[in-house]
């Protein structure tokens, strides 16, 4: 209906449900956790009762088999009977090792110790006893919860999933190490007390070392856990990385012997999911995990059989760059034991099926990317978004899984994300365009019908300006047969066909390197949209490129970086330099190039590794050395540092920063604890080594990687600004 959106009061926020609300099987009950209280609400009446009213905070809120609600409460399960509000203690885990009990004497004096006090051996009998009784209490009296797991000390849960049925749990543990390390610091310099304060930072890729995880299956029915080995899954010892460490033995003299040894598994870490690595079937009685190779290359969705107490390996995706750490959805059909999961195995991400007792089928075929996966209750189809029409044209589909036939749901030509209702009749939508910023619509879950818009958030003030709105186009390349999407942004006096080669440019290289910004929808990089749009009111063509790397392409343009970070992507620029003068009528000599994190890194490798190609460059919030970034993120890309330091060295800006020619301004925040202001630093004691004159760089003291402050902002953009109006 047409009623205005009425913002809700802080006393009703409870009411309003959460994104990860789960469902009673006939869909009559929601539960939910806000500020770390559980609540159940009825979803035809709306009565809501509350579960918890603590300050210890409660999360995972599960429906079970038989009507009740379970949670989680630090390492501890609990289960409510909704009727009678009854609660029942389910599990405990403890994060040490298990209590040894009363000891017998071992050494020889103790022996003789008891032999010889009579209060000794009393005392000791009595504890004995004592300690018979009490587990003969807990044995054989129900009213008493004791299934207490110990998983070993000095270890931390990486994931654990309660059974629906209630009857067995999956734990997953790894050593317990620190995301930041102890070692290091970051100074920061603006603080309350005008004294400087000594920031933990986070580990360096150079720093990781290998870690592998326990995967323990625990029976509540007969009190049992058993560690589930990894030499059931196929390639667990393989030395994948043979080439690679030969290669750079070579460098440096030596021969390297290939050996087989089982390799560091893990849960794979999705960064674009929020469902668990582990996913029971809707009876409990099938479990099936995603499970990574530290080195990157491996990807096994394996099941466990629990009569062998083994895991069984349903898919293996090897690729000899890396694994993506998205796409990768899956989890089990509703009405039979059948997987269903994302694979780039074909070189885009497509879903397939498979039944445990026989091969795998493949749903979605093409040359484009899905993702999002959401299953029907039914399971009459597979919901998906998509980039079928054109790599930037995201809508929503949906899949029959039982005979791969696939139907358009939306046709909004831009961005569009969404979410299954409860009752699995409408799709909330969440829609972009370039020009227009994302808003909700609501459409029908099955039939290609048109979506109403539910929101109009944008203000007057703000479509009012005048805005210029660039359009994608398709740049050939000179190294790949598929061509270079980018943004253009045309002068607003710009007439098509002029010519004399007058105009001057800016390439925009965008961050993250895996990331898609030249699609049909609004930006994150909505503050550079609008300063594009300014320089190209003033006469510039500004270019948005979708380098290789980016995200949205397929596996191919993903891996063309691997172990060369920075080569494909300058190689992208250069063509879509030569792409402006031969079609935007732009002068060669006239043409900058910016970009923040990966794209400072990129301004870089682009000024120092082609000095002619960019008349000036603005490298904001840069990577300089990437053995000084992460490891999840680099490690994918490089391998780690002391296997692949070749990689490094072919990848880093500092070792080719002898090729600056022309004006470079560096940007750097100084609380930056992902992409750390040492970084530039280094390079600028390094420029300076090198005697470099046409280098300046301006600090942002209180700014992390992300400004926060205006100000800051403010000053970022003139100084680039001011850098493209006096170099071009």
């Amino acid at each position: 209906d047409s009623k205005q959106a009425e913002q809700v009061e802080l006393n009703k926020l409870h009411t309003l449900g959460a994104k990860k609300s789960v469902y009673s099987r006939d869909k009559k009950q929601q539960a939910y956790e806000f500020e770390g209280n559980i609540f159940v609400k009825n979803s035809q009446t709306g009565v809501i009762k509350q579960i918890t009213q603590d300050s210890t905070k409660q999360s995972k809120p599960q429906f079970l088999n038989d009507g009740s609600l379970a949670f989680r409460e630090g390492n501890t399960f609990y289960k409510v009977d909704l009727a009678t509000g009854q609660q029942i203690e389910l599990v405990k885990l403890h994060l040490s090792n298990a209590p040894k009990g009363i000891q017998e004497p071992s050494t020889y004096i103790a022996k003789e110790q008891h032999k010889l006090i009579d209060y000794i051996a009393l005392t000791h009998k009595n504890n004995k006893d004592k300690q018979a009784r009490k587990e003969q209490i807990n044995e054989k009296n129900s009213s008493i919860a004791n299934a207490q797991f110990y998983l070993g000390e000095g270890n931390k849960i990486a994931d654990v999933q309660l059974s629906p049925n209630g009857k067995a749990l999956v734990v997953v543990v790894t050593e317990k190490r620190l995301w930041r390390d102890d070692t290091d610091i970051m100074p920061n310099y603006i603080k309350a007390d005008a004294g400087v304060k000594a920031e933990k930072a986070r580990r360096r890729v150079a720093d990781e070392k290998p870690i592998t995880s326990e995967v323990i299956y625990i029976d509540l029915e007969n009190q049992s856990k058993k560690t589930l080995s990894f030499d059931t899954l196929p390639g667990y010892d393989e030395d994948v990385l043979a080439a690679v460490k030969k290669e750079n033995y070579k460098r440096e003299g030596k021969t390297y012997k290939s050996e087989e040894a089982p390799r560091a598994i893990n849960l794979i870490m999705d960064w674009g999911w929020s469902q668990s690595a582990i996913v029971w079937n809707d009876e409990g009685s099938q479990v099936a995990l995603m499970l990574e190779a530290w080195d990157n290359k491996d990807r096994w969705l394996a099941t466990v059989d629990t009569t062998s107490n083994e895991l069984v390996s349903q898919h293996r995706l090897h690729d000899d760059a890396w694994v993506n750490y998205t796409y990768n959805d899956f989890g089990w059909l509703n009405n039979s034991d059948t997987l269903y999961y994302l694979s780039e195995e074909t070189g885009y991400s497509h879903i397939y099926k498979k039944p445990l007792d026989a091969d795998a089928t493949q749903l979605t075929k093409g040359q484009f990317v899905v993702s999002n996966l959401t299953l029907a209750d039914d399971d009459s189809a597979i919901y998906y978004k998509a980039n079928v029409e054109h790599p930037g044209l995201y809508e929503i589909f949906r899949v029959n899984p039982n005979n791969g036939e696939s139907q358009q749901v939306t046709d909004l030509n831009g961005m569009t994300d969404y979410q299954l209702s409860p009752d699995q009749t409408k799709l909330l939508l969440t829609h972009s365009k370039i020009m227009s910023p994302p808003e909700l619509y609501v459409a029908d879950a099955k039939a290609n019908t048109q979506a109403t818009q539910l929101t109009n958030m944008v203000s007057d003030e703000f479509l009012a300006k005048q805005l210029i709105a660039p359009k994608i186009v398709a740049v050939p390349s000179s190294h790949t047969e598929q061509p270079i999407y980018a943004k253009v942004y045309y002068p607003a006096d710009y007439v098509e066909g002029e010519s004399g080669k007058n105009r001057k440019a800016v390439i925009f290289n965008h961050g993250a390197g895996y990331l898609q910004n030249s699609h049909m929808g609004w930006s994150a990089y909505f503050r550079e949209f609008m300063f594009h749009s300014l320089l190209a009111s003033e006469g510039y063509v500004v270019m948005d490129m979708d380098y290789r790397a980016s995200k949205g392409y397929g596996r191919d343009w993903r891996t063309a970086i691997y172990r060369q970070m920075g080569t494909p992507e300058t190689q992208d620029l250069v063509d879509g330099v030569s792409w402006m003068e031969q079609n935007a009528n732009v002068d060669t000599g006239s043409i900058g190039t910016y970009g923040g994190s990966y794209g400072g890194f990129m301004t870089f490798m682009a000024l120092f590794t082609e000095p002619d190609l960019f008349q000036a460059g603005a490298a904001l919030r840069p990577v300089t050395d990437w053995a000084h970034y992460n490891g999840p993120y680099t490690a994918n890309i490089l391998n780690h540092p002391d296997v692949d330091p070749i990689a490094y060295e072919r990848s880093s800006p500092i070792y080719f920063a002898e090729g600056l020619k022309n004006r470079l301004l560096i940007n750097a925040p100084m609380v930056d604890d992902n992409v750390f202001f040492q970084d530039s630093v280094r390079l600028v004691q390094r420029l300076i080594e090198l005697e470099k004159e046409n280098f300046e760089t301006a600090i942002f003291p209180v700014e992390p990687h992300g400004f926060v402050q205006p100000s800051s902002w403010l000053d970022e953009y003139r100084r680039i600004y001011k850098l493209f109006k006096e170099s071009l």
